[in-house]
């Protein structure tokens, strides 16, 4: 997700730019800043409105509705405390970040809604579900700590680049995943009004590390084990250029980024990855109904073992998961004084099909935004992959800020997003 937005490419450059740009480093206001605390929380989906996603209604109920597959993502980011510095023609820094993740990737509304609420969408008495994409419900939580570097690559009158890049120290926490593959079977009714699966096959991942080895319904799942053992590496790196108006300001800027290139390895004792091919053949049946006495992804595959219905195809105590790379492309130009509008594109580089891989979106977003110095905000306007278009509102005040992507919309149209992002940094010197 676009954690943060807007504050992002704020003209007050600090810690946060770095997290987009490590090249921004160049570019800090103040010669040294401290990062005291910052979160961010975002929740986007394809099917329903903000006021469901707000309220008490029993959301397994409302997502798998119609016939459209189900993407629903639940992000969020901690930034704990941090330290950066200008010396010379250099920019360094050190940060600290914890991620949790939550998500759905085009899942059946007609499977998930047999496996989760024991009905099925279509009026007929029975649904048959050809997919060819990967249908996942995957939980991911690790921290970060990264070191960060830039440097003042040229600059005379006019023009100004910089360059940059950040070392992550990753320390995986957490995941589980459940993969459906190349899915196709027929959901009916039997004579004892239970829905079974019939003439079914499809290539089964079953994934899981850390507290979410026995649950993944409780925030406490996710939330007790963010930070494990040192395990993985990641790097951004970035450039920006600037195109100078006096010595302290420009007239536009134009910064580029390759976020999160790496991957980190999830070891335990309650620690495994699995494969398994799943085959059902003529007048066998598998009675989906028996999935909801399960609590999390053991009881899952226990059920699925017991079936007889599936089989092994490779196991492996210790996985890889990637990182959620992405390419990062902004502008920022100088409208008038104290106006700027601001163009920001977010790119995916990897699919999110596969079973190792952390979910990333799509995105792009215009932000017009008043600076005053001491004071700042601005309204950005989203168009996610996910979630569809969300207008946003957000203030700087000082060293503080407050701010949503999807607060209009979310009021006035009930958009498809729920986020909102605080923090304070304070700069000196």
């Amino acid at each position: 997700q676009d954690h943060f937005g807007g504050i992002t490419t704020s003209k007050r450059v600090g810690i946060l730019n770095v997290g987009m740009n490590p090249s921004e480093l160049s570019n800090l206001k103040s010669k040294f800043e401290v990062q005291l605390f910052s979160t961010s929380i975002n929740v986007a989906n394809d099917k329903i409105g903000f006021k469901d996603i707000t309220s008490d209604t029993n959301l397994e109920n409302l997502i798998f509705q119609g016939n459209e597959p189900v993407n629903f993502n639940i992000d969020t980011e901690f930034l704990g405390p941090g330290f950066a510095m200008k010396l010379l023609n250099w920019g360094f820094a050190i940060t600290t970040k914890g991620h949790v993740k939550a998500d759905i990737v085009d899942v059946d509304t007609n499977l998930g809604a047999a496996l989760t609420n024991s009905t099925i969408n279509s009026s007929a008495d029975g649904v048959t579900i050809a997919n060819t994409s990967n249908q996942r419900i995957n939980s991911t939580s690790w921290g970060e700590v990264g070191f960060s570097a830039a440097h003042k690559i040229f600059e005379n009158d006019k023009n100004l680049i910089n360059a940059g890049v950040t070392l992550k120290l990753l320390f995986p926490g957490s995941f589980a995943n459940v993969g459906t593959g190349d899915f196709n079977g027929t959901i009916t009714t039997d004579s004892n009004n239970d829905l079974i699966l019939t003439n079914a096959n499809a290539y089964l991942n079953i994934a899981y590390s850390g507290s979410l080895a026995d649950s993944f319904s409780n925030t406490s799942d996710y939330t007790q084990s963010v930070f494990g053992n040192l395990n993985g590496l990641a790097t951004d790196i970035g450039v920006n250029y600037q195109l100078k108006d006096g010595d302290k300001s420009y007239k536009l800027k134009i910064g580029a980024a390759i976020k999160n290139m790496g991957s980190m390895t999830f070891k335990g004792d309650e620690n495994i990855s699995r494969n398994y091919n799943l085959d059902i053949k003529g007048n066998e049946s598998l009675n989906l109904d028996v999935f909801n006495d399960t609590n999390g992804i053991k009881d899952i595959e226990n059920v699925l073992v017991n079936s007889g219905y599936v089989t092994l195809d490779n196991s492996k105590k210790d996985f890889k998961v990637k990182l959620p790379t992405v390419f990062n492309l902004y502008a920022d130009l100088k409208i008038i004084s104290k106006l700027n509008l601001t163009l920001f594109m977010q790119q995916k580089m990897n699919s999110n099909n596969g079973n190792d891989q952390i979910t990333a979106q799509n995105m792009f977003s215009v932000t017009p935004r008043v600076s005053l110095g001491y004071f700042e905000a601005y309204v950005p306007v989203s168009f996610n992959e996910v979630s569809g278009t969300t207008g946003g509102f957000g203030f700087r005040l000082g060293g503080f800020f407050l701010g949503s992507n999807s607060i209009l919309t979310a009021l006035t149209s009930d958009s498809k997003q729920a986020d909102l992002y605080t923090g304070f940094r304070w700069g000196f010197l």
